[in-house]
């Protein structure tokens, strides 16, 4: 949720903060601000909407300033609007801040201070953690750096925070838990933001801010503190990002650039890693740690929205592949229950941004409980990246579009190389098969990029189901995630209700809804239950039901059960999933088109979930 952006340096702090706030809008949309210092003048300008009407409200005002902070909103307390636009003021008007994340006993603190005499001007829980620095600085006659010290100690929730102090013209103080925080290192200047984008622009070398960390920001100085207030040295990382990643590229909307990237980003996931001429998968994170994996008692997928997706196809291809049990869990459910974990039981954690809130909190519990845990993330230097004791990274690269597409490819196909690689070892697959998978995953590349050709014929058929009001897709075995994830794309992008079942249940319920009106998406690919999923499209047929499908090139029998089809070259059926995903993203994004939705910024959507 939410973006942050920080400058202090030699440069006009607006322009860097302004273009930052652009490239993190992904975060967040709500409303927009900045906080601007110079020559002990603190002005705050703040404007509900996207960042556009922020810019637009700020011609003519006074921007001259080489400090400054900057903020994104996703709501989470109080309705979006300019009074509960980020950053806020203190009481005193001598501190402005930006936050991110939730701060959960803000209610008690608020009464505190309220029978102390303060008033609030806006409804966020942010201004009260503000006022409660203030009150802490006045009553102990401290820093502004100790009185933050004081109050993070005794606030619970998460929380990402920069703060601009009038009476010290060059230095920002940042902290965090439980939300990202990087720092980026120039010549004379340091950069802030929620994640690398708004700082490749300018540098390459960056810190990665950990839980409970404390940062003084100074233009040519970075001191680094826990809230012991012992110093800690900053351990420079240098990123592995272009600028031309972040950038739309001729294309018309993020998503639909990252939907084409597939091709080179699934390649790139199994570049290094995959040589099906060789016969080898090398995962260092699988096979230095593969006894762990190996002899696993049970393996827990914890995950949340699409990676959720990814990790249900994982489970029945570990499970067939590796002949493990696999349990797949919400994190957000996982992290409240009292699972039962013991050690030997490998928990793999699957999240895009490796930032996701409940994501965190569930591997923390299970790795008190002496589970092994293997990150699957795509954002490199993530907390989840850095709590797992191993891993693998997706490569996808920045993924802009709220909805991920680029980056559940890159989960699917690195998933299918960790079970690959685990089988292998574990001898639960024969040589030929596995020569024979592994021939296949290398070939899924040039096979996305077959299906992109044609993603006209998708356009037409968004075009023509545009309005409609609902929408069901089916799938079976390895495919019924995929027809999760097919309804889950619509729904964020189009605002269109939609429902995905396994195939075999719609006769439980479902097709209590089919009409004449109802479209019906059906992955009906050749598979070993093809003859099964084409008697569930006769009995939609016989209902008069709208079929779309998503066949196999060559098939048939699908396409005369069908009022619109589209083929996908052929492939095995567990590898099938990384392709018959690819038709249901275009279908997403080109009703979205049609029906005139901002489909990189759908509404109360954010990319990353930093909050509960």
């Amino acid at each position: 949720m939410c973006g942050i952006v920080g400058y202090t340096g030699h440069r006009k702090a607006y322009p860097v903060v302004l273009k930052g706030l652009k490239r993190l809008e992904y975060r967040g949309y709500d409303s927009s601000g900045v906080a601007l210092l110079k020559d002990g003048q603190l002005n705050v300008y703040k404007k509900k909407g996207k960042v556009a009407e922020l810019e637009e409200a700020m011609i003519g005002k006074d921007i001259d300033a080489c400090i400054g902070i900057g903020h994104t909103r996703w709501a989470t307390h109080g309705e979006p609007s300019d009074r509960n636009a980020h950053p806020h003021q203190s009481a005193n008007g001598k501190y402005a801040m930006i936050h991110n994340g939730i701060i959960e006993n803000y209610a008690l603190i608020k009464q505190d201070l309220t029978n102390k005499g303060y008033t609030f001007t806006s409804d966020t829980d942010t201004e009260v953690l503000l006022n409660f620095i203030e009150d802490i600085q006045k009553n102990n006659n401290c820093s502004l750096e100790e009185a933050i010290r004081i109050a993070l100690k005794r606030v619970t929730g998460a929380y990402c925070i920069l703060i601009i102090e009038q009476d010290n013209p060059d230095t920002i103080i940042a902290a965090r838990k439980g939300s990202p925080l990087v720092i980026g290192i120039g010549k004379g200047e340091h950069f802030l933001a929620s994640d690398a984008s708004p700082i490749i622009e300018y540098t390459k070398e960056v810190v990665y801010v950990n839980d409970y960390e404390l940062a003084i920001v100074k233009p040519d100085e970075l001191i680094l503190k826990n809230l012991g207030n012992e110093k800690i040295t900053p351990y420079i990382t240098k990123l592995d990002m272009e600028l031309a990643a972040i950038e739309k590229g001729g294309y018309d909307h993020f998503m639909i650039k990252e939907i084409f990237e597939q091709p080179s980003t699934i390649f790139d996931c199994l570049r290094g890693r995959l040589d099906a001429k060789e016969g080898y998968i090398k995962m260092s994170g699988v096979d230095d740690h593969i006894e762990q994996l190996v002899n696993a008692n049970r393996i827990l997928i914890i995950a949340c929205g699409t990676s959720w997706h990814a990790g249900l196809a994982a489970e029945y291809i570990i499970e067939e592949l590796c002949r493990i049990p696999v349990e797949v869990e919400y994190a957000s459910e996982f992290r409240y229950r009292n699972p039962i974990i013991h050690k030997g039981d490998v928990i793999i954690a699957i999240s895009q941004s490796g930032e996701t809130a409940d994501t965190i909190v569930a591997l923390e519990k299970a790795k008190e409980n002496g589970a092994f845990i293997f990150g699957v993330v795509n954002a490199v230097g993530s907390s989840i990246a850095r709590i797992s004791h191993a891993g693998a990274y997706t490569h996808a690269g920045p993924e802009i579009g709220v909805a991920s597409t680029k980056a559940f490819t890159g989960q699917l196909a690195v998933l299918m190389m960790v079970a690959l690689n685990i089988a292998k070892h574990k001898g639960s697959i024969t040589t030929d098969r596995y020569s024979e998978l592994l021939n296949e995953l290398e070939q899924v590349p040039e096979k996305v990029a077959a299906i992109l050709k044609d993603a006209d014929q998708i356009k037409s058929i968004a075009d023509k189901y545009k309005s409609a009001t609902d929408f069901l897709f089916l799938g079976r075995g390895y495919n019924f995630p995929i027809a999760l994830e097919g309804a889950l794309k619509l729904k964020e992008i189009s605002y269109i209700h939609a429902e995905g079942y396994p195939a075999a249940e719609m006769k439980h319920g479902p097709i209590a809804l089919v009409d004449e009106n109802l479209p019906v998406v059906f992955i009906a690919t050749r598979d070993v239950y093809h003859e099964k999923i084409v008697s569930n499209m006769q009995e939609i047929k016989a209902r008069k039901g709208k079929i779309i499908s998503i066949i196999t090139e060559g098939d048939t029998i699908s396409p005369d059960l069908s009022n619109d089809y589209f083929s996908i070259p052929s492939t095995d059926e567990l590898i099938a999933p990384i392709l018959t995903v690819i038709p249901l993203q275009l279908l997403s994004y080109y009703v979205g088109i049609a029906k005139g939705v901002d489909v990189d910024k759908p509404r109360n959507l954010a990319k990353s979930v930093t909050v509960e």
